[in-house]
């Protein structure tokens, strides 16, 4: 759930004496991150707000931070903001220039954590702890070199007010084509307006992107979606707790259960009866934090320790409820048909998103009709279970070999392969 953590490591590491340091958020609180109150009357996807984004990595693009409506769990209007590459360069492929709708992974709860604060920065620091770099920078600017625009949204609650509605499907899913809708709108930039869209996601960009992909044709109908490359996404969230809790990953399970508070207020009373003091202080502090803090600070523990009665959280207090229960199981990816092709990835060696749970999603959607092509790397062994290392391998192996080349083919039009 936090792909590439040992790059993130390594490349705050190497960079934090060569590249300016944020001390502090870039843009303060009030400032373009605060939306108007009331939102302005517009449609899911109307910009509310734009205005030039650097980038601490060169990339041949114009870049723009926006600001967009979106629709929240409860079907209310909420702002979400964003980045916008626009390549100065030309289209490498046939057609138009496709737009690509990117879902980051795993960034963090807290709001110094969002995308379009972080490539303006590259490397976030406030000391002891508080370190952030943007490792999705290397996929969004092989895609923008080839003549690709990107839009990477923000999430919901990331960079703006409230909590980030962490693996939520309805919240995630409209972010991520409300941001390409916004993208579509930005006024001067060379994005089609009905161009081609892309969806793309690893690991919580993986569960945004399936989630865009199986909503998209009743949420968007509008847009043309050629595809979306789904990465070790975790479609089953019981299935993914039970299996890393204990690994690098322990931490994060405080993002999920402060979203599923704010997005659930039903389940407060639940959880604040179970946790122990522990677990409550768990909760308070990963929703101000950013991953690699949370991975120093809450990493490698059971989430028997965080409970009163020293039961594991997944499954055993979860599924007790049928309130926590359900707000778990509505995250669930696979009762929905994806309307355009997908790339779905994983991997024996994953030792964070089980395999078997993203053969079971595959199975789902081809049993539904969907055109799946499923990448299932057997062939590398575990390294380190539970460092998460497993985890990153994947994407950084298999995303210029296999996920770019497949883009490519699926704004070109041609036929979509499928393992089904």
């Amino acid at each position: 759930m936090l792909p590439r953590l040992l790059s993130i490591l390594a490349l705050c590491c190497a960079t934090l004496s060569t590249v300016p340091i944020a001390h502090a958020n870039p843009t303060t609180v009030g400032d373009f991150y605060s939306p108007p109150d009331p939102l302005p009357a517009a449609r899911p996807g109307d910009l509310v707000r734009t205005e030039p984004a650097a980038v601490a990595v060169p990339l041949p693009a114009r870049t723009t931070r926006i600001m967009y409506r979106s629709t929240d769990p409860a079907g209310d209007a909420v702002a979400v903001t964003g980045i916008v590459f626009d390549p100065t360069t030309a289209w490498q492929g046939p057609g138009e220039r496709p737009l690509v709708s990117f879902a980051v992974g795993t960034h963090g709860q807290g709001d110094q954590c969002a995308p379009s604060r972080q490539f303006g920065q590259l490397v976030h620091y406030v000391p002891p702890l508080d370190v952030m770099a943007e490792y999705e920078i290397t996929a969004v600017g092989e895609l923008v070199a080839r003549g690709a625009a990107v839009v990477v949204t923000d999430y919901q609650g990331l960079g703006t007010p409230g909590t980030h509605t962490f693996l939520n499907a309805a919240a995630e899913a409209h972010a991520v084509i409300d941001a390409a809708r916004a993208a579509q709108r930005l006024p001067g930039s060379t994005i089609p307006a009905d161009g081609p869209v892309l969806f793309w996601g690893y690991s919580q960009g993986g569960h945004a992107a399936g989630a865009a992909a199986e909503r998209v044709g009743d949420y968007a109908p509008e847009l043309d979606l050629r595809g979306s490359y789904v990465g070790a996404v975790p479609g089953d969230l019981m299935t993914l707790a039970a299996y890393a809790d204990g690994t690098g990953l322990s931490g994060a399970f405080g993002y999920m259960l402060n979203s599923m508070r704010a997005v659930y207020p039903e389940t407060v009373a639940v959880l604040d009866a179970e946790l122990n003091e522990q677990g409550k202080a768990m909760l308070a502090d990963t929703a101000g934090q950013c991953g690699a803090e949370t991975v120093l600070r809450y990493g490698f523990q059971r989430t028997e320790n965080w409970t009163t009665s020293k039961r594991p959280l997944f499954p055993d207090v979860i599924a007790a409820d049928p309130r926590t229960l359900r707000a778990l199981d509505d995250q669930r990816l696979g009762d929905r048909r994806p309307t355009a092709p997908v790339l779905l990835l994983t991997g024996d060696a994953d030792d964070i998103v089980p395999a078997s749970a993203v053969r079971d999603l595959a199975a789902r959607w081809c049993a539904q009709g969907a055109t799946v092509q499923l990448l299932d790397l057997r062939d590398i062994p575990p390294v380190l279970p539970g460092t998460i290392i497993g985890h990153a391998v994947n994407s950084v192996a298999f995303q210029a070999t296999t996920a770019i080349p497949w883009i490519d083919d699926r704004a070109a039009d041609l036929p979509a392969p499928s393992t089904c």
